[in-house]
């Protein structure tokens, strides 16, 4: 879901891409809100923008909106009156609340995807999936821990992020969930003295672990693909734990008052095409929802690969939500 940058990323996180010269008033605008991390630089965004633009004959504005939950947030305050003509960037703990807000239509669109399960939501569209893990430097930590109770049992201080913001950080709270059952709140109150930090966002989380200021760091699998692919260093990883690591899907989904219909049907395919999830993996560091034509890049064959995967359907997690929040409030206010 994220770029590995430094805590910088945040600063020009917000940025817009593709606001309309006042010359370009006949070009039709597409309006597209994701994540912060998404439109920096270094995310895929810009080549993103580049590609559905030489198709389409119309400007691409993306637009940085918060982290994935801080994004149905901003929809629902917004209502019928936004700006948005796709959103992108949400997962399966939110597509429930997202789709019982109304503000969202059907995306048309059959499909075989690659994804480790399957998928019949007719009103959203994967793009990319990974799995959540505590990634940490090998250096550091030769021998990290196997499961969350051995993290508990350590010393090891943790940078997590905050699920009312943040889809990683309502990730986690489903992790725990799937795994422990009615023993999560103990978990939980297990873990507190071990999180050194809650962020509002994936990038202000990452950069304090690349800065050395925590052990380990709320993130995926996927992540130390980063390092290797464009540091070659292969001193991150990611922890394996063997109660199995929840699945992320990521998703987009057409507002259903867009002004640009057509338009946005357009985007929506593309996200689907070669161009655009051929820059999934070495942009975004998440497994495509659709296998580019030359594969995965070199470097994604050393990552972790869970034998257990776990995840709720959108409606178990969305029925879980608020439990899963009040035992991790309750955990961390002590």
């Amino acid at each position: 879901m994220r770029y590995p940058t430094l805590a910088t990323a945040a600063i020009v996180a917000t940025a817009t891409f593709g606001a309309a010269s006042p010359g370009a008033a006949d070009t039709p605008e597409l309006t597209v809100y994701t994540y912060d991390s998404f439109v920096t630089e270094w995310g895929p965004g810009p080549a993103i923008k580049e590609a559905f633009e030489a198709r389409c004959d119309c400007t691409l504005n993306m637009v940085g909106a918060g982290d994935g939950a801080a994004l149905l947030a901003r929809l629902q305050l917004e209502g019928a009156r936004t700006d948005a003509d796709v959103v992108l960037g949400l997962d399966t703990n939110l597509t429930h609340r997202a789709a019982e807000t109304g503000l969202f239509a059907p995306h048309g669109i059959e499909a075989e995807l690659d994804l480790p399960i399957d998928w019949e939501d007719p009103t959203f569209l994967p793009f990319d999936w990974g799995w959540f893990a505590f990634v940490h430097d090998r250096e550091r930590i030769p021998e990290p821990p196997g499961n969350f109770r051995e993290l508990i049992e350590s010393d090891l201080d943790v940078v997590i992020q905050d699920p009312r913001s943040s889809t990683p950080g309502l990730g986690l709270l489903m992790w725990v969930k799937a795994a422990y059952g009615d023993d999560a709140a103990e978990i939980w109150q297990g873990l507190a003295p071990r999180v050194l930090t809650v962020t509002a966002g994936w990038s202000e989380a990452y950069g304090l672990f690349l800065d050395g200021e925590a052990d380990m760091v709320l993130s995926y699998t996927t992540s130390p693909a980063y390092h290797v692919i464009a540091e070659e260093d292969d001193s991150k990883a990611a922890a394996a734990f063997d109660e199995g690591h929840y699945l992320q899907v990521e998703v987009a989904g057409v507002v259903a008052e867009t002004d640009q219909p057509e338009l946005a049907q357009e985007f929506m395919d593309f996200i689907l095409s070669d161009d655009f999830q051929s820059a999934i993996p070495t942009t975004n560091w998440m497994y495509p929802a659709v296998t580019p034509q030359e594969g995965l890049p070199e470097g994604f064959e050393t990552l972790h690969q869970p034998e257990i995967s776990l995840l709720f359907d959108a409606d178990e997690a969305a029925g879980l939500r608020d439990s899963a929040l009040d035992e991790w409030r309750d955990a961390l206010s002590q």
